[in-house]
């Protein structure tokens, strides 16, 4: 393959899958392609500890050694306005032309919009890259009141950040609950006790009208119920939506993402798609799943190699999660849409519990708070393909372990009746 290989986005995906060609034996060619001008970093920081301490610096994916040691052409700034599927080509913005074999999309999301009067004022803004987080820090250093609007996890990480740092928080979440669909509604009703314990006021069931401001600066924002939020600063956090546009243009298959099957591969063989912007039929649950999560943007890449180099595997990997907030570590493993029913580990009142979410009898994933053991186990049973009955999990995590070394034991008679 003269031209070699192609990755469009340098974040968690792209650069895991230039990292893995290398691992799994391609000698070719292998350009990533990024439009910002920093090297690549690791996103999770941005809405924690970066926007809080002003000396912090933005961590690297990899060292500037791996992209000179395992010959990746780095190539920051750059924006792709086409793909020439037919001639194996992309446009690049500004002039000029690269040539591909195989083109590896990893496009990512962006955050939605909300389009309100005054949104277009100085002071309200969105988290997705390091720019935004520098000026979200810049501006919450000069700000007494901060309105987020949103309740996931990227406003509520913001939220507990920018509340450690002294900043007077209100939350505005249109539905009803924090978290939406994302955690058990226990979990929603926790997060939401202990930050209202901190000082920080949630309004859910609430939406808001418009944005106020004073010499091209925001200054409140407008409830739907009439009442004035101030705010020096806006930051707007109702979710994303991936990077789709390149594809569709090119005349690839979409549908909430990059349509990819098993192997990551779009509806151009020779285009595979990763990360935020893929979306895939998962094969635990038979549906069709969009995940924005930096495991599953690192398996998938991973797994985007190995089709390139002409394996066939299918994709497998267990998908799991993560969020700081305040004093809450949440770890999520599986995917539980469906449950209906679910046990409960630990102990609520003390900040450390786990909810395991059954549909019938099957295990479907284990939502925890400051339970990082729960957690692993989690991963370790699901990847097995083991589903502990709810008896089994009531008895508490010692009985589990030995229900699944019991399993795994096993694992290899049931293999070969």
């Amino acid at each position: 393959m003269k031209n070699g290989i192609v990755i469009v986005g340098a974040g968690h995906a792209g650069v895991q899958a230039a990292a893995s060609l290398r691992e799994e034996g391609y000698d070719g060619p292998v350009i990533l392609i990024g439009d910002e001008s920093e090297l690549p970093y690791h996103k999770p920081p941005l809405s924690k500890t970066f926007i809080k301490d002003q000396d912090a610096k933005p961590q690297p994916l990899r060292g500037e050694a791996f992209y000179t040691g395992s010959a990746v052409d780095y190539r920051p700034g750059i924006r792709i306005d086409a793909i020439d599927a037919g001639a194996r080509r992309l446009e690049i913005s500004g002039g000029g032309a690269l040539g591909f074999d195989r083109l590896i999309l990893a496009t990512g999301s962006r955050p939605r919009i909300l389009k309100l009067p005054g949104s277009e004022l100085a002071g309200v803004l969105s988290l997705r890259s390091l720019a935004d987080a520098r000026l979200i820090r810049e501006l919450s250093s000069q700000s007494e009141d901060v309105v987020i609007l949103g309740g996931g996890f990227i406003g509520l990480e913001i939220a507990a950040t920018l509340r450690a740092a002294g900043r007077k928080i209100t939350v505005v979440e249109a539905v009803d609950r924090l978290l939406g669909r994302a955690v058990a509604p226990v979990i929603a009703s926790h997060v939401r006790q202990r930050m209202e314990a901190t000082g920080v006021r949630i309004l859910t069931g609430t939406t808001i009208d418009r944005l106020e401001g004073e010499d091209g600066h925001v200054s409140g924002a407008v409830t739907s119920d009439g009442e004035r939020l101030p705010a020096q600063m806006v930051v707007i956090g109702i979710g994303v939506v991936p990077n789709v546009e390149l594809a569709e243009a090119a005349g690839i298959a979409t549908a909430n993402g990059i349509r990819v099957d098993q192997q990551m591969r779009s509806s151009l063989p020779e285009i595979l798609a990763i990360g935020d912007a893929a979306s895939y039929r998962h094969w635990f649950t038979g549906a069709d799943v969009r995940l924005e999560s930096v495991q599953n943007a690192t398996d998938q890449a991973r797994l985007a190699a190995r089709t390139v180099l002409g394996h066939t595997d299918a994709y497998s990997a267990v998908p799991w999660f993560w969020s700081d907030i305040g004093d809450m570590k949440l770890q999520m493993v599986g995917l539980t849409s469906g449950g209906d029913s679910h046990v409960v580990l630990g102990d609520i009142n003390e900040n450390k519990f786990s909810i395991y979410h059954y549909a019938a009898n099957r295990l479907l994933g284990i939502e925890s708070v400051n339970r990082p053991g729960d957690h692993m186990l989690g991963r370790k049973m699901l990847g097995a393909g083991f589903s502990p009955t709810p008896q089994t999990v009531a008895a508490g995590p010692e009985g589990l372990k030995a229900a699944l070394a019991a399993f795994q034991q096993d694992e290899p008679a049931r293999a070969a009746g």
